[in-house]
């Protein structure tokens, strides 16, 4: 029987202490999901646990750019970027950021007999405020949330 060998994971560790998260993923509906879940056990370590309003919009949040990442984002060989943050005043910032600086996304109010178009219709909703702004450091473009997460850890 071969030995074990001790694997490392390239995966960012959700720390509370640490007031930056921030994580690369492939474009991908796989590399959606795991964002989410990143984000969801960020805020988490953070003391905002689930079930709480911050920790799910948060997590809401977080997963619709990411799965727009997946669709629409798309560029190959280049990945797409998570990244929240603490901010003063109790709140969290989200950022999605991928290489498609050309396709912006819009919030649109989807017909009823479409399967989509309504997320970023939630994130504005959940979001204190949101946008988009050109990706720093790469060619691209982040989509971006602050979301009031109230003073403090709950």
């Amino acid at each position: 029987m071969a030995p074990r060998t001790e694997r490392r994971s390239s995966l960012p560790l959700p720390l509370a202490d640490q007031t930056v998260f921030s994580f690369r993923f492939t474009p991908s509906p796989r590399g959606a999901r795991l964002a989410r879940r990143l984000a969801s056990c960020q805020m988490d370590a953070w003391g905002w646990h689930h079930g709480t309003p911050a920790h799910d919009s948060v997590e809401l949040i977080a997963a619709e750019p990411a799965a727009n990442v997946a669709t629409h984002g798309r560029v190959p060989g280049r990945d797409a970027e998570l990244r929240l943050s603490r901010e003063d005043g109790g709140h969290v910032r989200v950022e999605v950021s991928d290489a498609r600086g050309e396709r912006l996304p819009e919030a649109r109010d989807a017909g009823s007999e479409e399967d989509g178009g309504r997320g970023l219709l939630l994130v504005a909703a959940l979001a204190e405020e949101w946008g988009t702004a050109p990706r720093a450091g790469a060619p691209g473009k982040t989509v971006w949330a602050v979301v009031p997460a109230g003073p403090g850890r709950q």
